[in-house]
């Protein structure tokens, strides 16, 4: 393990400490949260150590808390106790070695992170927006209170040690055929239509990644095809007390190729949709951070069948558009879906 992650309270009685911070989501399990606490209990009094992980969603800034106002609704949480007589789970390699680490009066504990949770997303803040990005967000928790769940007693943040982690998907092992998709448009004044069809290698690209799209056009009608727009739409579906669903279009991009009367066109084309291209666009879907480091447009979600409906905060998904320009015609438009995912590092394994 190159590195391990702790953080410790202000009060220097409590550290928390975890060998990693990012946890795949394999779509049928997700990897265990393994971690471990180190105690120095000299002030602790008649308070007790209790350790929480949290899934919430963040939909305001921490500054308005001052006014009262609770800007993090918690989509699922786990705790437990862990000193005194605290819970003893199982231990695994990890515990081992953050045990060593962490030395003597160390406490090590697990959770299970359910697969109906949605990944770690946030939503791009506009550029005068400050504070924490609104989303999704896992959160470790160590903290000192005199019962499990009073919400009358007030925890000092001195007494707690907090480390956001991330719940994450990478594209499965194997990639499935691309989608196809063909239309046929009649237009008033013409007696024969055009025919549109689109096809694409594979169904999931990489982020970063050129995606070709192979493009067919036969044009029996008696307009002339002027141009070929193509973009890419990122629906974002944040699913809380009721369901809310929003589209931003993520790439537009022009080609100048016509397609006179009775004329045909057969080639691919090339898009790239990236962050880069869309910095300043409020609310945009973004993969989870830690801290302020730079991250890409939102992975599509994938679900296990039949979980769609139990999957609280948001889902994020993917569709590319290409339309033609008909002069005096309107357009003739054609959608597919897009996957795009992170590849997986070398040595995680697991197929869908």
């Amino acid at each position: 393990m190159a590195k391990v992650f702790k953080k410790t309270s202000g009060n220097g009685g409590l550290t928390l400490y975890l060998g990693k911070r990012d946890y795949v989501d394999h779509v049928d399990k997700v990897d265990r949260v393994d971690g471990v606490v180190k105690l120095d209990p000299a002030d602790f009094g008649d308070r007790k150590v209790f350790v929480q992980l949290a899934c919430a969603f963040r939909y305001g800034s921490d500054d308005l808390d001052v006014m009262g106002l609770c800007f993090r609704k918690d989509i699922w949480m786990q705790q437990t106790q862990l000193y005194p007589n605290g819970e003893k789970p199982a231990l695994s390699a990890m515990h081992d070695t953050l045990l060593k680490k962490a030395g003597d009066n160390a406490h090590p504990f697990s959770f299970e992170i359910p697969n109906n949770l949605p990944c770690s997303v946030s939503l791009q803040p506009g550029p005068d927006d400050k504070g924490k990005a609104c989303g999704v967000d896992f959160e470790i928790k160590t903290y000192l209170a005199k019962e499990k769940n009073n919400p009358d007693e007030k925890i000092e943040k001195k007494d707690t040690a907090r480390l956001v982690i991330r719940k994450i998907q990478y594209a499965p092992s194997q990639v499935g055929a691309g989608p196809k998709a063909d239309i046929c448009k009649s237009f008033m004044m013409s007696d024969k239509p055009v025919h549109l069809e689109a096809s694409m290698e594979k169904d999931l690209y990489f982020h970063g990644e050129a995606i070709p799209i192979k493009i067919k056009i036969k044009n029996e009608s008696n307009k002339t095809v002027k141009k070929i727009k193509i973009s890419v739409d990122q629906t974002t579906d944040i699913v809380l007390y009721s369901a809310d669903k929003y589209t931003k279009c993520v790439l537009n991009q022009e080609f100048g190729e016509t397609v006179d009367s009775n004329g045909s066109f057969d080639n691919t084309l090339t898009i790239t949709p990236l962050l880069a291209d869309n910095k300043e666009k409020r609310g945009l879907a973004l993969d989870g951070r830690l801290k302020d480091e730079d991250t890409n447009l939102a992975s599509t979600t994938m679900l296990r069948q039949g979980v769609e409906k139990e999957v609280l905060g948001i889902l994020v998904s993917y569709k590319i558009k290409i339309n033609l320009m008909v002069a005096g015609g309107g357009d003739v438009t054609l959608e597919l879906p897009l996957n795009l995912m992170h590849p997986k590092p070398e040595g995680i394994f697991f197929t869908l």
